[in-house]
């Protein structure tokens, strides 16, 4: 048997899991605070000293005069939307490649998303689509910074400047990340973040809202605890709701982990950082392997590392989503932890074809299709992500204390698949499915 037999084919693989570490980091700061919210006996709170101090921290760090912890990101979108008074019919636009909850989040305050396709480059929202999706109805734009990428905000905000519309940005991927000299999730009139045990700054879950406004902060602290108003005397909930509110508050032991973790971001940032550069120089000098792109005036803070394979570059007579998923299981199988994200576009969804809405009843698109107004969510509006659905899969393991000793062997699994990438596409049907384990990203 050849040392070069591809492991689908009955080869030795290239990598085990034992090469890759996991992700989050547990150190002697995590202790530090976890220990100091069991030794308080201070559990939850709003104004909990753990929650207060992870604000302060967070606020001081992306350059934001206020932060509200929350109890997730998509919580934290919710909120600024509910902020900033979105209701039945309004439309709230984001992009086409994300999480769902960019977009959810609009349904959650009874407004109706719309979508933008991407930047066929940095897979953000491609501001050059964005015009033409606003209506009378528009309300808010969502630009995401999606897995770490930031979003040309420049254009994005002279638009919503011209339409008096406000803009949100949906940073839950990229804390620490850069655009033209200020941190993501500065730039908006709110930035939202995710704490979850998979971000570049985790905290188990949870999630930040940002803004520089006194009313979008007075509303969203208002949002987070069930509406509840607290005397201007005494300081205590008057358990006396004057609006719409929810429990979206977040608890101390989370926020004890991610002010720990806040304390080695930036380090841990480089090192993701530092590890995308090496995969990039390396992987790009394969044909048919098409790196991550970060614009020269950003901080790319790689949450994930997404390549793209282009069988025509490749010299490969394969339809685009065989030739990825191939390329895929051949590299599985040899040890490299590969699996798609997102599978699909958001619109392209099940809840968005349907559109089912609340109880089976349509709302809240009913609310604007009985004046006449269709909503129509065909994928192939959205060319350029369903592109990247068909031919993209993530390369974990790029996070500290990884380094370039497994960012080596993941080059050498690439170059033994694509020396025989004939055996890989004979085996494009076997029943494997790539993707991390769990514990990789500290879930059970």
């Amino acid at each position: 048997m050849s040392a070069q037999q591809l492991a689908i084919a009955g080869g030795t693989p290239v990598l085990e899991r034992g090469d890759y570490q996991d992700w989050p980091i547990i150190g002697g700061d995590d202790r530090r605070l976890v220990n100091e919210v069991l030794d308080t006996g201070i559990l939850a709170g709003g104004t909990a000293p753990q929650v207060t101090a992870l604000e302060r921290e967070w606020a001081q760090y992306i350059g934001t005069k206020h932060c509200l912890t929350t109890g997730s990101g998509t919580a934290a979108l919710h909120m600024a939307l509910a902020a900033m008074d979105v209701g039945p019919g309004d439309e709230v636009i984001t992009s086409a490649f994300t999480f769902l909850a960019s977009a959810s989040c609009a349904l959650h305050q009874n407004a109706i998303p719309v979508f933008v396709d991407i930047d066929p480059k940095t897979y953000c929202m491609d501001p050059n689509r964005l015009e033409e999706a606003i209506t009378e109805r528009t309300k808010v734009i969502i630009p995401v910074h999606i897995q770490g990428c930031p979003a040309d905000m420049d254009p994005i905000l002279e638009i919503a400047r011209r339409h008096n519309l406000r803009v949100i940005e949906d940073a839950c991927q990229a804390h620490g990340a850069v655009y033209k000299g200020r941190k993501v999730g500065s730039i908006g009139e709110v930035g939202c973040f995710s704490l979850n045990n998979f971000k570049n700054l985790p905290g188990g879950e949870g999630g930040l809202f940002n803004t520089d406004d006194e009313v979008l902060l007075h509303k969203g602290m208002l949002i987070r605890c069930f509406g509840d108003e607290i005397d201007e005397v005494s300081h205590r909930r008057q358990y006396n709701a004057s609006i719409l509110g929810y429990m979206y508050r977040n608890q101390e032991l989370p926020a004890a982990l991610a002010r720990a973790q806040l304390l080695h971001l930036d380090e841990y940032n480089d090192i993701r950082i530092a590890n995308a550069d090496y995969l990039s120089d390396e992987l790009s000098k394969l044909p048919g392997v098409i790196p991550p792109y970060c614009p020269p005036e950003c901080k790319h803070v790689y949450f994930m590392y997404n390549v793209r394979f282009a069988p025509q570059l490749a010299g490969v007579n394969a339809e685009p989503r065989r030739f990825r998923t191939a390329v895929e299981k051949a590299l599985y199988k040899e040890g490299v932890l590969v699996g798609q994200w997102q599978t699909m576009p958001v619109p392209a969804q099940d809840l968005f074809q349907t559109k089912l809405g609340y109880g089976g009843t349509g709302y809240p698109w009913t609310i604007n299709e009985e004046k006449g107004i269709k909503y129509n969510y065909d994928p192939a509006q959205f060319p350029v992500a369903q592109e990247l659905c068909d031919t993209y899969t993530i390369i974990h393991g790029i996070h500290a204390p990884n380094d370039q000793q497994l960012m080596r062997k993941i080059v050498t699994a690439f170059h033994k698949v694509w020396d025989d990438l004939d055996t890989a596409l004979a085996h494009a049907d076997d029943p494997i499915y790539p993707g991390p384990d769990g514990k990789l990203y500290g879930a059970g």
